[in-house]
């Protein structure tokens, strides 16, 4: 145990290259929808405030780790909730502990990779709108600004002052007077949130709109209209077939003839993506131990110059 490498929540931000985690996050969506990545749902133990989730995962070429974290309300910014934890990253070959990572920046840079593969896939061109001014809309508006740092991104929020501040992460941000009219506005539409209601309405969205939906792990960000018409994809199947803290609140009691696309078989060209101008498309996060395992894998390879798969 003396060789673990032991990062901070600075520490490992630091060493989360925008470039390096978007081409790994990539790979972990491709290896879960060919079946090759061993993940199994998330579980959790709850207390009266929030609780904590557990999330092994090993993918092929990036290795072996697991995430505890815990999702509780923050009560200094009520409507938000904070995940905390760390991620414990494991030699795949012979099990040694090989370094123990916060959380907090895996989680929300991952996420936002994530969402961004998942509008490069399948968005149109047009406005960009992050809704939400939490930690996981900074790192989207973050990595957005990293990797196109020419193209106008919109923030929205309830707080007008942390909705500037989070714009005021990229050259071409800008915060917007209000959640709706910027929503109706967009081609692509981020939402980070910690609501438990939906914050997006399907009478907002113009015909061919992408919605990124990442946030309400204990509650419903969209509601049940966007999601009827939407075509829908996610990380992994269980996100429809398996209960929450797993499975996305949106996607439970979905018709049994109803399809959920995986994001990695449209990255691998296996399963189409838009088909027309004007569908609506929505990719469903629930966040997955392999998107994990792909952080830690960038983390650990770049302070150590070794790989872990």
């Amino acid at each position: 145990m003396t060789e673990v490498l032991v990062l901070d929540g600075a520490a490992t931000l630091a060493a989360l290259d925008p470039h390096r985690l978007m081409a790994a996050v990539a790979d972990a969506l491709v290896a879960v929808a060919q079946d090759r990545a061993s993940a199994p749902p998330r579980t959790a133990a709850f207390t009266p405030y929030g609780l904590l989730g557990a999330m092994p995962g090993y993918v092929p070429g990036q290795g072996l780790a697991a995430k505890l974290v815990t999702v509780f309300a923050d009560p200094g910014h009520p409507g938000r909730s904070t995940h905390r934890g760390i991620v414990a990253l494991f030699d795949a070959e012979d099990g040694r502990p090989l370094a123990v990572l916060d959380a907090e920046p895996i989680t929300a840079w991952r996420t936002a990779a994530s969402a961004t593969h998942s509008a490069l896939a399948l968005a149109r061109p047009g406005p960009v709108v992050v809704v939400g001014t939490g930690v996981q809309a900074r790192a989207q508006v973050g990595l957005l600004a990293a990797l196109r740092p020419d193209e106008p991104v919109t923030v929205a929020g309830r707080d007008s002052e942390a909705a500037r501040a989070t714009a005021a992460l990229h050259p071409a941000g800008r915060a917007a007077d209000g959640i709706e009219d910027a929503v109706r506005q967009a081609a692509t539409v981020y939402c980070c949130t910690g609501t438990t209601r939906p914050v997006v309405r399907r009478d907002w969205l113009a015909p061919g709109t992408h919605v990124s939906s990442v946030g309400a792990s204990q509650g419903h960000e969209l509601d049940a209209a966007t999601v009827r018409d939407a075509t829908l994809f996610a990380e992994w199947p269980g996100a429809a077939g398996t209960p929450p803290p797993s499975g996305a609140h949106e996607l439970q009691d979905l018709p049994a003839d109803r399809a959920v696309t995986l994001l990695g078989a449209v990255l691998d060209g296996s399963a189409p993506g838009r088909r027309t101008a004007d569908q609506l498309t929505v990719f469903k996060s629930t966040g997955h131990a392999a998107l994990d395992v792909a952080a830690a894998y960038v983390v650990h390879s770049a302070v150590t110059g070794r790989a872990a798969g």
